[in-house]
């Protein structure tokens, strides 16, 4: 049996979505390997079509992964990237149907339904953009701070960092605990008569 649904207190509410900001710049204290799999142990639970799961993450930490990530994003995105203490990159995997015969095992043949490469590939990426939105919320969570990043050369950083693999980048996160310094004016947000509609 499930457990009863519960709500969150308005100070989680507060930290997950009201008083948290993209940062643009980072202390040195380092993000451990055991915070990525805390992380990750909070984003594998998002729902995706048919449990697809197509998000992959590349944590560029050597220095030659991290001089590579920079070196394709824009000249405004370099600062905030070298500031912080983990880069991220993440991807949709256009071969995650060689997965479902263990992500959604009751449809036997399931990978048959991906067959074609433009559907598959569709999928992939509205799927993989999803799971990018439980991942900024899951750094929330454990009390960092996300800088997600769209502007960099996809081709150019995919080709340096991923071509050994069937991942295709869709954006990349600065990930670590906030500056002082981090924060930019909140920008304004559209009112609830111009986004929700009933009928």
């Amino acid at each position: 049996m499930l457990p009863s649904p519960i709500v969150l207190d308005t100070a989680a509410q507060d930290l997950l979505f009201r008083d948290a900001r993209t940062a643009s710049a980072f202390t040195p204290e380092p993000v451990t390997s055991t915070q990525i799999e805390a992380l990750y142990d909070l984003v594998k639970w998002g729902p995706t079509t048919m449990n697809t799961q197509p998000l992959r993450m590349m944590l560029a930490r050597s220095d030659a992964a991290r001089a590579t990530v920079i070196s394709h994003l824009a000249d405004g995105n370099k600062p905030k990237a070298e500031s912080a203490p983990l880069i991220a990159v993440l991807a949709a995997d256009v071969d995650f149907h060689t997965r479902l015969s263990r992500t959604f095992p009751h449809v036997p043949g399931a990978e048959a339904l991906f067959a074609d490469d433009d559907h598959r590939l569709r999928t992939a990426i509205s799927q993989a953009w999803l799971q990018a939105g439980y991942v900024i919320v899951g750094i929330r969570a454990l009390g960092l701070a996300a800088g997600p990043m769209l502007g960099y050369d996809a081709p150019g950083l995919d080709a340096a960092l991923l071509s050994d693999t069937t991942w295709r980048s869709i954006m990349v996160v600065n990930i670590g605990h906030p500056a002082p310094n981090a924060w930019m004016q909140r920008l304004p947000r559209l009112d609830l008569d111009e986004v929700v509609v009933e009928r």
